[in-house]
């Protein structure tokens, strides 16, 4: 499915579409996913309902993912875009499509995690979840991806 967005760029939920080296490129310097190695974000991809956003020569300039079951849940994960394109509501864009998707309709509940982005999660509704709701099992990426 696809949508236009702001000055033409065009969002796509193509998976064959998403730019794996543009996506492993961005994270793999990320706080939340240091080092990530090509095999596993192409997994990760293909696990996830991906939104991918070009521009009018095709490359990919923004991402975001939704790890999902499209029935009660899902984690909105792995939100960017690429340097050279900020400033265009491209970031909005993205997570605003990514939520309206019709395959994510009816969810009781989704979740993300952010370090800082907080007050722009907040305007889409999200709130922090009350403490000792949450458990995790955590891996720092450093040590998951670190090269021998």
């Amino acid at each position: 499915m696809k949508w236009t967005g702001p000055d033409g760029f065009e969002a796509d939920d193509d998976a064959e579409r998403i730019d794996a080296a543009v996506v492993q490129g961005f994270l793999s310097t990320s706080y939340w996913a240091t080092g990530i190695p090509r095999d596993v974000v192409e997994r990760a991809i293909a696990g996830s309902l991906n939104l991918g956003v070009y521009g009018a020569d095709g490359a990919m300039v923004a991402y975001a993912r939704m790890v999902t079951d499209r029935a009660t849940f899902a984690w909105l994960a792995d939100v960017f875009v690429v340097e050279s394109h900020r400033g265009h509501g491209l970031g909005r864009f993205v997570v605003s499509t990514l939520l309206e998707h019709p395959d994510l309709k009816g969810l009781r509940q989704v979740l993300l995690a952010t370090a800082d982005a907080h007050e722009l999660y907040r305007s889409y509704g999200f709130t922090e979840t009350p403490p000792g709701r949450m458990m995790a099992i955590r891996k720092e990426a450093a040590e998951l991806y670190a090269q021998p």
